[in-house]
């Protein structure tokens, strides 16, 4: 496990993360769909 510390991180930058992590995956997800969708039925 992680070492415990007391130091916790701000509220701001634990939701600048969560934004960016959300916004990377569900991008990774929707590039990943839009690849597929024009390499299965191209036009």
């Amino acid at each position: 496990m992680m070492a415990s510390r007391d130091t916790e991180r701000p509220l701001a930058q634990r939701l600048v993360w969560f934004v960016a992590l959300w916004l990377l995956g569900t991008g990774s997800v929707a590039t990943l769909a839009y690849i597929l969708r024009l390499w299965i039925a191209p036009h």
